[in-house]
C-alpha cells in the first residue's frame, strides 16, 4: 500500500491555541482524511514543541514549573483537536524521552561529519521566535514578528550552514515542487542566495532544552530540537519502531505557516543533509488569517479563540468556512459576517436543504424504502447530471491533490448548484399523487440522492461530523469511512436502502443573534464566558454601566467586564523621546514572556534613563495602534495629579517577576 506522512508545526506552547495553530491542523486532518479515500497508508503527524528561553520565561511568570506549563498547554491543543474531530495519527511531544535520544542522535551525527564545530555566539536574538538577527549597531527588530531583539554573548555550537548554500540551491532547482507556493520559493531563493551564515545551534544560558550529547552546560537549539520531532515522531531513535521510521520516511508534506518556511526550506533539509536523512517531498506555507487586515498574534490581542467558534458554529462549519474562504496559500482576512454567510448559504441552503427535501419528498413519496434503479427512465436531464458527476469528481480529485481546496469545492458547489436547478425545475413534489407520474418521480428522486451521496463522499474529509449525519440519513449501511474515490462512481447504492431519520444538518444561524453574543456589550457570550487575555473583545458605546444608588455619576462595571482586562507587570528596559514631540516617550517593556513597544505620554514627568529598570503595570490585551506612525502595543497605568494632570506611573514596592498578572 501506497503511504503518505503528512505533518503540521509542532506548536510553541508558551500561551494557548488560537485560529492559526486551528487552521494549520484542520487543512492537514482534511488532507489525510481525503488520502485515506484515495487508498494511501497514511500517517498525520503534530504536536507540541516545548523547550526554550521563552517556556522558562512564562513558567516562571506563572509561578510554575516549564514541565508544568507544558502539560497544561499541551493538554489544551490535544483537547481542541478533539473537538474538532481531527484525527491525528501521532502526537509528538518534545519534552518525550524517545524525543530526547533523536535529537541527541542527530546532533551527534552532524558533529561527526564535520558540520558543527564549538565557538562564541555574540549577535542580537529574537526570544519569542527563537530567532538569531543580523548583527548590527543598535538592537535590530526581527525580521519575522517585527518585535526587538535582545543582545546575547555565550558560547555556543554552530552549524555549518554556508556549507550547504550550493546544495541548498541545487535542490530547489532539481525539486522545484519542494517549496509551495512557487512565491515561497522564490523568497526562499533570494534569501539564500544572498548568502548564509554560520547557524548557533546551543546555548548556555539556557536550561529547558534537550542537553548537547557532547557538553553538559549546552542545551540544543529550539529550532533544531523541535524539527527533529518528524523524525522522533514516526520512530527514529526508537529500535523496536525503524520499521515504522522506514515506512513513512520521507514527508509527502510538511504543512507551515508563512512566518516559518526558512526554518523548514533552509535550515531543516540542511541539518538533515549534514545528519546523512533524506529530505522531505514538500513543504507548503500557507498564509495568514488576519483580522482588520492585521495578523493575528497574542500579543496584538485580536486572535480568534477556536473554543469561542466552536460554541457558537460547530466545527465543521469553521472547517468548510477556511477551507472555502480563500485559497490556501494566501491570507484571508476573518469576520464573522462572512463566516456566517458561508453557512446560511452554502451548507444550510445549497446542501442541507437539498438533503432534506429530497428525503422528505423520497419518505413522502415512497415511505421509508428508496425504489430500486432497475425501473427508471433515464433522460438527457439525467445523463448530463450523470456526466457532470464524473468531471466533478475528476476535478476534485484534481484540486485536492493540489491542496487547492478553494476550488475542490468550488466545484462541488457547482454540482449542487446543478442537482438543485433540475429538483426547481422538475417540481417532484406535484408528481406524488399522480400514479402516472410514479416512474419520472421515482428518476427525479433517485437521480438526485446519488448525487448526494456522491457529494457526502466527497465532502467528508472537511465535514467529517455533518456528512455521516447524512451518511445515517440515506441509510446505506457501508461505513462512510470505507469509501474510496476510484470506486465512486454512478450506481444503485442507494435502491433499497430504508432512510433514517431525516433532521437538518445545518440549521440557519441568526446573524444579529449570534453577532450580539461574540462582540456586543460584554464581549463573547455576553459575558457569562469569561474572555481570556487573548480574545479580542469590543465594548459598545451603549454598553450598560450600573449606577450604585445614591453615590455620584461614577459609572460602575459589573465583574464580568473587569475581567475582560489583562494586567501584566513589565520592567522598562529601554526609553528615549518620540522626535517631534515633547510628551511621547518609546519604551520597550519586559513582559515576561516577550518584549513590547509602547508609546506612553509621560515624557514631560520622567526622563529617559529614570525609568530603565522601572517595574510598572501594562494594559497587556489592549489592541495596538499607531502613535506618530509608531506601533504602540499596550498601555501604562499612571495616576494623575495636581491641575495640570501629571501622570504617575503605578509601581510595587515589593519585588514581582516581569510578566506576573494582576488580580
Amino acid at each position: 500500500m501506497k503511504t503518505f506522512y503528512i505533518t503540521t508545526p509542532l506548536y510553541y506552547i508558551n500561551a494557548q491555541p488560537h485560529l492559526g495553530h486551528t487552521y494549520t491542523t484542520l487543512v492537514a486532518d482534511c488532507l489525510s482524511r481525503y488520502k485515506r479515500m484515495q487508498g494511501y497508508d497514511v500517517c498525520f503527524l503534530t504536536g507540541t514543541d516545548e523547550h526554550g528561553q521563552n517556556i522558562e520565561r512564562a513558567a516562571d511568570s506563572q509561578g510554575v514549573s516549564p514541565q508544568v506549563l507544558a502539560n497544561q498547554n499541551t493538554e489544551a491543543y490535544r483537547r481542541l483537536w478533539s473537538q474538532f474531530d481531527i484525527k491525528y495519527d501521532s502526537f509528538i511531544r518534545t519534552t518525550d524521552d524517545h524525543h530526547y535520544a533523536a535529537a541527541s542522535q542527530i546532533f551527534k551525527r552532524a558533529f561527526d561529519n564535520g558540520y558543527i564545530y564549538k565557538g562564541e555566539y555574540a549577535g542580537w536574538y529574537c526570544i519569542p521566535c527563537n530567532l538569531f538577527a543580523s548583527e548590527a549597531d543598535i538592537a535590530p527588530n526581527c525580521e519575522v514578528c517585527n518585535r526587538p531583539t535582545e543582545r546575547v554573548v555565550e558560547e555556543s555550537y554552530f552549524f555549518k550552514l554556508s556549507a550547504f548554500q550550493d546544495r541548498l540551491l541545487d535542490l530547489y532547482q532539481k525539486k522545484p515542487d519542494f517549496i509551495n507556493p512557487s512565491f515561497r520559493r522564490n523568497e526562499v531563493i533570494n534569501f539564500v542566495s544572498s548568502g548564509l551564515k554560520d547557524l548557533s545551534v546551543s546555548r548556555t544560558s539556557v536550561t529547558w532544552g534537550i542537553p548537547v550529547p557532547l557538553s553538559g552546560n549546552h542545551v540544543i537549539y529550539v529550532w533544531f530540537d523541535a524539527l527533529v520531532g518528524y523524525l522522533s515522531g514516526i520512530g527514529f531513535g526508537d529500535p523496536k519502531r525503524q520499521e515504522e521510521f522506514k515506512k513513512f520516511w520521507p514527508a509527502q508534506v510538511h504543512l507551515v505557516g508563512k512566518d516559518i518556511i526558512r526554518f523548514h526550506s533552509v535550515y531543516w533539509p540542511a541539518f538533515l543533509l549534514a545528519a546523512g536523512i533524506e529530505i522531505p517531498f514538500k513543504v507548503y506555507a500557507h498564509g495568514w488569517w488576519l483580522q482588520d487586515e492585521t495578523k493575528m498574534s497574542k500579543s496584538r490581542g485580536n486572535v480568534v479563540d477556536p473554543i469561542q467558534l466552536l460554541d457558537h458554529f460547530g466545527g465543521d462549519a469553521i472547517r468548510y468556512f477556511v477551507l472555502r474562504e480563500i485559497s490556501f496559500g494566501a491570507d484571508g482576512n476573518f469576520s464573522y459576517d462572512a463566516l456566517i454567510q458561508r453557512i446560511n448559504s452554502d451548507l444550510a441552503n445549497d446542501f442541507g436543504n437539498l438533503v432534506s427535501r429530497t428525503l422528505k419528498l423520497v419518505s413522502k413519496a415512497f415511505g421509508k424504502t428508496f425504489p430500486e434503479f432497475s425501473d427508471l427512465v433515464i433522460a438527457d436531464k439525467e445523463r448530463e447530471l450523470q456526466g457532470q458527476v464524473t468531471l466533478t469528481i475528476k476535478y476534485y480529485e484534481e484540486y485536492m491533490n493540489k491542496l487547492a481546496f478553494s476550488k475542490a469545492l468550488e466545484v462541488i458547489w457547482n454540482l449542487l448548484s446543478q442537482v438543485n436547478k433540475y429538483i426547481t425545475d422538475s417540481a417532484p413534489w406535484k408528481m406524488i399523487d399522480d400514479e402516472s407520474q410514479r416512474t419520472h418521480l421515482a428518476t427525479i428522486l433517485l437521480t438526485s440522492t446519488e448525487i448526494i451521496r456522491i457529494v457526502t463522499v466527497l465532502l467528508s474529509p472537511i465535514l467529517p461530523g455533518s456528512c455521516s449525519k447524512v451518511w445515517n440519513q440515506l441509510g446505506i449501511q457501508e461505513k462512510l469511512d470505507k469509501q474510496r474515490i476510484d470506486k465512486l462512481e454512478w450506481g444503485n447504492v442507494v435502491g433499497g436502502c430504508t432512510l433514517g431519520k431525516i433532521e437538518p444538518v445545518f440549521p440557519r444561524l441568526d446573524k444579529k443573534s449570534i453577532i450580539k453574543k461574540l462582540v456586543g456589550p460584554l464581549g463573547a457570550n455576553d459575558g457569562k464566558k469569561k474572555i481570556t487575555s487573548g480574545e479580542k473583545v469590543t465594548m459598545s458605546k451603549d454598553t450598560p454601566l450600573a449606577k450604585e444608588s445614591g453615590s455620584s455619576d461614577i459609572a460602575r462595571i459589573k465583574i464580568e467586564d473587569f475581567t475582560k482586562i489583562d494586567l501584566r507587570v513589565g520592567q522598562v528596559i529601554s526609553a528615549e523621546k518620540v522626535k517631534g514631540t515633547d510628551r511621547l516617550l518609546k519604551l520597550l517593556v519586559d513582559l515576561g514572556t516577550e518584549n513590547r513597544q509602547i508609546i506612553a505620554g509621560i515624557a514631560q514627568s520622567y526622563k529617559e534613563e529614570d525609568l530603565v529598570g522601572k517595574k510598572i503595570v501594562v494594559v497587556f490585551n489592549l489592541q495596538p495602534r499607531k502613535m506618530r506612525g509608531l506601533d504602540s502595543n499596550g498601555m501604562l497605568l499612571a495616576a494623575s495629579i495636581g491641575e495640570d494632570e501629571n501622570p504617575v506611573l503605578a509601581t510595587f514596592s515589593e519585588e514581582v517577576p516581569n510578566g506576573a498578572r494582576l488580580k
